[in-house]
């Protein structure tokens, strides 16, 4: 078994921050895969993070690396790691890098690039890791995302859940939530800014407020271009 298919069963940290992964039981890996891996690693970390500098310097090593080989496929998983953590963060767009890369995409790639868009369909299901079938089978209470360990797994699913507009309010709690636990603070600032339009569309000014004020003490420490 390969190093990618003895990992893509697992979640998102699998599915993206380690699909360059080799199984325990295999010979050690090439350099250039441990490099990759290391640097996916810390560019969705520092994007998790607001250091959108740190995390482009990351990814283009990591993508010069995989480049190396020559495989577009991995390129394209690369690609859709650094998607992830955006629609994590609520920042929703085409995912350019992996639509340059979509035609030797394979099968499972396309399907969570699917799933990230927020137009998976049955088939895409099919082929994406229990996590995020669960996800999309649960709704959008959030319930099913409490079941989901891994935190960036969670964050991602409930932003597919906001995009595709099936997220209800308990879910933007438990996002906001997941985020400040890791101290992530792009995609807690996103999260708790869906938190302060929801409390102003239902009349809670007092709770809007609050939120407000919890939003100051995370932009005292991060500069305003790298929270968006």
């Amino acid at each position: 078994m390969s190093a990618v298919a003895c990992v893509c069963a697992r979640a998102l940290a699998a599915v993206a921050l380690a699909l360059l992964a080799a199984c325990s039981s295999a010979p050690p890996p090439p350099d250039w895969q441990m490099n990759a891996k290391a640097s996916l690693e810390r560019a969705t970390a520092a994007y998790l993070a607001g250091n959108s500098r740190l995390e482009a310097l990351e990814f283009n090593r990591a993508r010069a690396e995989i480049a190396r080989t020559g495989r577009t496929d991995l390129l394209a998983r690369a690609e859709l790691t650094r998607c992830a953590a955006r629609v994590a963060s609520l920042v929703f767009d085409d995912c350019p890098g992996f639509a340059a890369l979509v035609q030797d995409a394979p099968p499972a790639e396309r399907a969570y690039a699917a799933y990230l868009a927020g137009t998976a369909t049955p088939q895409d299901a099919a082929l994406l890791p229990e996590a995020q079938r669960s996800a999309l089978a649960g709704g959008g209470s959030g319930q099913s995302l409490a079941a989901i360990a891994d935190p960036v797994s969670r964050l991602v699913a409930a932003g597919v859940l906001l995009r595709s507009g099936r997220a209800q309010p308990p879910l933007f709690a438990l996002a906001a939530e997941t985020a400040s636990s890791q101290g992530w603070s792009r995609p807690l600032l996103a999260w708790l800014n869906v938190q302060v339009q929801r409390a102003e569309a239902a009349g809670e000014a007092t709770e809007a407020d609050r939120l407000r004020r919890r939003i100051a003490v995370v932009t005292g420490g991060v500069k305003p271009e790298a929270a968006r």
